[in-house]
């Protein structure tokens, strides 16, 4: 987990970029009277107490209304700490889009795609939250350390790697309310954002598995780094392996490494029981699983068909991708280690299938 409190960057950036000053000027200004103190922790800016869903009595469709406005807000406080504090530069697609097209976009360090060294890739679990988040209710009841993916980015620019954070979840626009539900000018508009149903899918974004193959073929595939490594969490994992089906070959050369945390790939049925897949996903990946009492310990392939599995040294789902950050970079340092150590390629297309055939 990151320690928000020492980083000079965070508390410079707190005092010009705050959730609070997305609200200021809307009528939301008294129903969500919160921001992040300098430890990242969500807290009410009169009591200093932990966000409280029941605002309204007997009323749960208006509490979870406010819910929604307060995840919309975070969405766009993330997107700036993204840019602010850890630098990284915001990329639209399709790259090819017309200027009225709705576009996704996802992020990327400075030196993602020129860089020789490594690059490592972020994929989330799917649900409301967009990029550089692991979890919307997790950064509201945890904070920021533990519900978004800064410390993960940090670390990775730390060790001088360059960094992709794909938004799988930014599938659809509504083009009557998306500058509302953005803005929130109004109560009306936006506790009424999310009730219409025209939504126009992104092209090239319409889901999690398209969005990645996009960035994929356009982006990771062309960089200039001969190791990149991915980190999926939840469906995240299940994306992945559907990138890996798809883009064999690609992904088999230039993927060193794989960390999934409580993914959701299914082996037998995504990869049709093909056995160099299943042979690289043996020697290339490794799950931690949270619910496991014992901690730090492997437990073979048992519980996913050709994915050592182990611990993540929590019982809680929301909380296992930050509670397994120094233990997957130290798996990740591993295995670049490893491979770099050995000056061969990974197997070719015609050496895997003579193996293959034996």
């Amino acid at each position: 987990m990151a320690d928000f409190t020492g980083d000079h960057t965070w508390l410079q950036i707190q005092q010009e970029l705050s959730l609070r000053k997305l609200i200021e000027g809307s009528e939301y200004q008294e129903e969500l009277k919160y921001d992040f103190n300098i430890k990242g922790e969500l807290r009410h800016l009169d009591t200093n107490e932990s966000f409280v869903f029941n605002y309204y009595k007997n009323a749960h469709e208006q509490n979870h209304k406010r819910y929604q406005v307060l995840g919309h807000l975070i969405t766009q406080y993330v997107y700036g700490l993204l840019e602010r504090v850890c630098t990284l530069q915001k990329v639209y697609i399709p790259t090819d889009a017309t200027e009225d097209e709705p576009r996704s976009f996802f992020f990327m360090s400075e030196n993602a795609l020129t860089s020789s060294f490594s690059l490592i890739v972020l994929l989330q679990d799917r649900g409301v939250f967009r990029a550089g988040q692991w979890g919307q209710r997790t950064i509201v009841r945890e904070g920021l350390g533990h519900g978004t993916q800064i410390p993960f980015i940090k670390t990775a620019l730390q060790s001088h790697r360059g960094v992709i954070v794909l938004n799988p979840n930014d599938n659809f626009v509504d083009p009557k309310t998306e500058k509302e539900r953005l803005s929130f000018s109004t109560r009306e508009e936006a506790l009424n954002s999310t009730q219409s149903i025209w939504w126009i899918p992104k092209r090239g974004s319409s889901t999690p598995e398209e969005h990645t193959i996009y960035v994929w073929d356009h982006f990771i595939s062309k960089s200039a780094a001969k190791n990149v490594a991915f980190i999926a969490h939840g469906y995240g994992g299940l994306v992945f392996v559907d990138l890996l089906v798809q883009r064999k070959w690609e992904v088999m050369n230039k993927v060193y490494s794989v960390a999934f945390i409580d993914s959701t790939h299914n082996m037998q049925h995504q990869t049709r029981s093909d056995p160099q897949i299943q042979e690289w996903i043996l020697k290339h990946c490794c799950e931690w699983v949270s619910n496991c009492k014992t901690p730090n310990k492997a437990f073979g392939s048992c519980m996913k068909v050709n994915c050592p599995t182990v611990s993540a040294r929590v019982d809680k789902y929301d909380l296992a991708p930050s509670c397994c950050l120094r233990a997957i970079f130290k798996y990740l340092n591993s295995t670049l280690k490893a491979k770099t150590s050995r000056h061969s390629p990974v197997a070719t297309r015609s050496s895997t299938s003579k193996r293959g055939n034996k």
